[in-house]
Formats: C-alpha cells, sequence, structure tokens
C-alpha cells in the first residue's frame, strides 16, 4: 500500500518510556503537549514520584543487579489505579528501585534514534503483566493467558526454558495471515541455532554473557517468541530462523517483507542476572546500522519497541480497559521509527499499543484491510503507525488510526 518495503521490529525487554526517554524530554510532566517536534514536545520525568521517591540512576551494574517485580499483580498495585503512585510503596512489591531513570551516557545512542527518527509517548503495553502474555499482542492482538504462565509445548529449546505450563494455542495467528497471502515474513531469534544444536539439551553459555548458567539470560528462550506457541508456526524452518539468517540477508538478500528481531536476553536489556544496559544498546544500535548500510536501507521500516515495562515507574496513566478482550492496559514502553520512512523529529502522541503494529502489517501487505485477526486490530480505537511516518517518503498516508 506504500512504498514501504521491508518491515523490522525489534523487540528488546522490561523498560518504561521515564525509564528511558524521561530525561530526553523537556516539556514539564503533566503538561500535556500539543507541539511534536522535538524533546521539548514530550514530557520530562518528574523530579520524583508521587510520593517523593527520587530515581535511581540505571548504570550497568544498578541495572545488572535488581529485576523489579512485574507480575500483573505488583504491576496491577503499583499502578494504583492510574494514580501511579505505589512502585516504591506497594506491599510485597513496592522498592524505591523501580524508580529508576537510564544513565543518559549510556542511553544516549537510542536518544539520537529518536531525534533522527520518530518516537511515540503514548505506546503502552497491551497487558498489564509480564513478557510472554504482552508478546502474544504480536501474533493474536488480544489476550491470550496471564503473565509468564504458559510455554509453548514442543518448541525448541523449551526443556532449557524455567517458566510456564507447556501449551500449545490455538487461533490464526498474524504469521498465518502472511503466509496464506504468500507474503515472506520471518521472525529471528539469536541462538536459536545453538539452542537446536543442543537437541533438547541446553547449548553452551556465549562467553561474553554476565550470567553463570547456560540457559536464560545466556540462551534462546522459545517463550520470548509469541508464534512458538502455535502448531501452524512452530519451528517452521521457513519462518522460524536465528538471527545470523538475517545478518545474511540484509548482506546477500531474501530479506522477507516482515521481520521481527529478537536478541538473546542479555542483549534485549533484561535487567538482573547481570545483565547491563549498554550491552542492548549496543545491540539495538549495531542492527539499526546494519540495516541502514544494506541493501535495504531505501525500503524498510524499523521500528524498536519493547514488550513490556518490567516493573518501572512511569507517570503517564495507561488508557481505559481494552473493551475488545477487558483487559487492562499497563505502563507507557518505547516506540522509535526509524529510516527513511520515519517523520524525523516527531513526537506522537497518538495513543498505540502492539496491536498497532499488527493493524499496519495488515494494512500495508495485506491489501489495506485491518482487523483480519477480528482482535485489537479490528477495534477502531487502535491507532495504526500513521503518526510516525513521512508521506512524502511513503507516497501514500498512512493511515494515524
Amino acid at each position: 500500500m506504500s512504498k514501504i518495503e521491508h518491515l523490522v521490529v525489534v523487540i528488546q525487554e522490561n523498560h518504561t518510556f521515564d525509564d528511558h526517554f524521561g530525561r530526553w524530554c523537556t516539556a514539564a510532566a503533566g503538561s500535556n503537549p500539543t507541539c511534536t517536534r522535538g524533546p521539548s514536545c514530550c514530557e520530562a520525568m518528574p523530579a520524583t514520584d508521587p510520593r517523593g521517591t527520587r530515581p535511581t540512576v540505571l548504570t550497568d551494574e544498578e541495572h545488572a543487579a535488581y529485576d523489579p517485580p512485574h507480575d500483573s499483580a505488583c504491576e496491577a498495585a503499583e499502578m494504583d489505579d492510574g494514580k501511579m503512585d505505589a512502585y516504591a510503596t506497594a506491599p510485597g512489591c513496592g522498592n524505591a528501585q523501580n524508580v529508576a531513570v537510564a544513565d543518559p551516557s549510556i542511553i544516549k545512542p537510542l536518544w539520537d534514534l529518536a531525534a533522527a527518527g520518530a518516537l511515540a509517548d503514548r505506546y503502552f503495553q497491551p497487558v498489564v503483566g509480564e513478557s510472554y502474555a504482552n508478546d502474544m499482542y504480536f501474533a493474536r492482538a488480544r489476550f491470550m493467558f496471564p503473565d509468564d504462565t504458559v510455554a509453548p509445548a514442543g518448541a525448541v529449546g523449551i526443556a532449557c526454558g524455567v517458566e510456564g505450563k507447556p501449551e500449545t494455542l490455538t487461533g490464526t495467528t498474524l504469521g498465518d495471515l502472511l503466509t496464506a497471502a504468500h507474503v515472506p515474513w520471518a521472525f529471528y531469534a539469536e541462538g536459536y541455532s545453538a539452542m537446536q544444536k543442543a537437541d533438547g539439551g541446553c547449548p553452551p553459555k556465549p562467553a561474553d554473557c554476565p550470567a553463570p548458567f547456560a540457559f536464560d539470560p545466556c540462551a534462546f528462550e522459545a517463550s520470548d517468541v509469541p508464534f512458538e506457541y502455535f502448531a501452524s508456526t512452530r519451528d517452521d524452518s521457513s519462518t522460524m530462523k536465528d538471527l545470523a539468517a538475517f545478518e545474511t540477508a540484509l548482506d546477500q538478500g531474501g530479506l522477507p517483507a516482515v521481520s521481527f528481531v529478537k536478541g538473546i536476553e542479555y542483549r534485549t536489556e533484561h535487567p538482573g542476572a547481570g545483565v547491563t544496559l549498554s550491552a542492548g544498546v549496543a545491540f539495538v544500535t549495531g542492527l539499526v546500522q546494519q540495516i541502514a548500510t544494506s541493501r535495504y536501507r531505501g525500503d524498510t521500516l524499523v521500528l524498536v519497541t519493547y514488550d513490556e515495562g518490567g516493573g518501572y515507574y512511569d507517570h503517564v496513566a495507561p488508557p481505559p480497559t481494552s473493551t475488545v478482550d477487558n483487559m487492562p492496559y499497563g505502563t507507557r514502553i518505547p516506540l522509535v521509527a526509524t529510516g527513511p520512512f520515519a517523520q524525523a523529529g516527531t513526537v506522537s502522541h497518538v495513543v498505540m499499543e502492539h496491536s498497532s503494529i499488527v493493524k499496519f502489517v495488515e494494512w500495508n501487505f495485506l491489501g489495506g484491510k485491518t482487523g483480519q485477526l477480528g482482535g485489537r486490530d479490528a477495534n477502531s480505537a487502535i491507532a495504526n503507525l500513521g503518526s510516525l511516518l513521512d508521506p512524502s517518503a511513503t507516497g501514500v498516508t498512512v493511515p494515524a488510526r
């Protein structure tokens, strides 16, 4: 539908808008700016949370040492019915370290991506709770299960995982729609080939992984790939690939129209377990640079987002509960659009979520018809990505709704 021939979605982990971009934005907290050009058009993180807690600075050391509680019960308690005031105090969940802001010297490369591209400051995790539940919205645009309670039965590497009851889920996925329409797509996951070669065990730990064990965060985790939960897409060699295959496609050709990319966890910015912020930032910026210098640089839109907020504080209350699946939204998370189609220097205030990416894929690659999954993608209240994109580059106005 547009001149965007390739979409690459990079999925990082467990950070809020405030902790990553709250020191890049400069408008006063609560000022709700309507302008859309540069850091003066998005709200800065407040100097303290509503109860006076000053943010911890997330150095690599702080980030590596602590993983905030972020199951659905804790996130709901911390958000406190939209008051966003109990991140330090919620019983059993609260901790002053949950109010945090990334060290500017580490996070600046992501700020530079936002400055050169487009940043969404009203992009929310689709459901309160942990990663796997939120990842489902990339594949199904709807709620499937709470938190990290389900793992993909029979998937490569499941014996090396540590969370969730193995199940096979049913229903049509975005991958199924793309396959049926003969639109090439793939999910590229770092460590996948090594896990395949381990043949039911855990592969050797990468030398640079800071954790002591040869599994998560040092190995591919099938539960982080929503398409692994469905029999139609589980470990299909045509669509489930190692990150090395993505790099080969950039270099030699064969990049599919739609690509999801996931680093191994110690490069996803997931806090705790010795994982550093700088390793994740380097992974993202290196990947973006690879795309920008490849044969696909002129026709590719790159989106960088996070699966969920990880239990970190954010000062903006989420939207009302979804009327599609009756599930509550979680905190704001970053979404950066980069490449030649991004509206350079723009801050979008349009409310979006993971289903917005699904909606764009349907619109751009599946005949202009959104709502084909019948989930939140079918809800007129869920925005498309048009507010982030430059119509003079896309050749057509991508809907903002």
